[in-house]
């Protein structure tokens, strides 16, 4: 018996370390998998040839009908211009739609009503979702100017941002 559950607990650890990132430390040291998905003008993207220039990258899993999604999106917003524009700091924001393919024609009305100027991928499959460990937006991750997750955070209430803002090394005025 303790040969059958010392076999059943190694698969299962063999199985559980082979995902992207389903691990308590949010993908923390990994790279972006390699997954293709579109943007909002139909082009196809390989999700691993996304890179800054050696700038940081935030990548914020959300959808149409997700309030705190929404929030966070218009709350990066408000710091956006001031953190390329003024600061220089040279951040990406990749807003990852998780709307299905249903649900993917209200993914632009939402941005255009934001305006929000970000680039937009439609993960209408969920596979960027599911590769990344994504259970529920929003979900943001900070990857370094190597492209490696430096953080990860889920959920969003205000003041979160503050999080996100120190590790991207921003202080808002």
């Amino acid at each position: 018996m303790k040969k059958i559950s010392l076999l059943f607990a190694l698969a299962i650890g063999v199985i559980g370390g082979s995902s992207f990132i389903n691990t308590d430390d949010g993908g923390v040291g990994k790279t972006m998998p390699s997954v293709m998905l579109e943007n909002l003008d139909g082009d196809q993207i390989n999700s691993a040839d996304l890179e800054n220039g050696g700038n940081p990258i935030v990548i914020s899993f959300w959808a149409t009908w997700c309030k705190p999604c929404r929030l966070e999106l218009n709350t990066i917003m408000e710091e956006y211009e001031a953190m390329n524009d003024s600061l220089g700091l040279g951040i990406k924001l990749v807003a990852v739609s998780i709307d299905d393919e249903r649900n993917k024609s209200k993914v632009r009305p939402v941005v255009d009503a934001e305006g929000w100027d970000y680039d937009i991928w439609l993960d209408t499959n969920s596979d960027l979702k599911r590769a990344m460990g994504v259970n529920y937006p929003p979900q943001t991750f900070v990857l370094d100017g190597n492209g490696k997750i430096i953080y990860s955070h889920v959920g969003f209430v205000p003041g979160d941002e503050e999080d996100l803002y120190d590790v991207l090394g921003y202080e808002p005025e």
